[in-house]
């Protein structure tokens, strides 16, 4: 899983499948829709239809400890939305 992380499997992304056959995934930062379009592809057997992305920044924390205050950030990612063509769907639970 050199591109794809993992998929995003929430309440609010399965109605996304249901509806628009849409599913998202966390992905490398640093990929390009083209080769997050050839990774769904190859992975899941399926027609990519759209690719859209989102990229996050860490954010900012800090908390105070015994030892003084601790500041740090969390780390940045990259979200694909991945629209399918057609009938083809993505069943993420098949495996279990």
């Amino acid at each position: 899983m050199g591109i794809l992380i993992k998929p995003i499997v929430t309440e609010k992304m399965t109605a996304e499948g249901d509806k628009r056959n849409r599913y998202g995934f966390i992905v490398d930062y640093s990929a390009n829709k083209i080769e997050i379009r050839k990774a769904v592809e190859e992975m899941y057997n399926v027609t990519v239809k759209d690719v859209n992305t989102v990229s996050y920044n860490g954010k900012a924390k800090s908390r105070y400890t015994k030892a003084g205050l601790l500041k740090g950030r969390t780390n940045r990612f990259k979200k694909a939305y991945i629209t399918l063509a057609g009938d083809d769907k993505i069943d993420f639970y098949s495996n279990i």
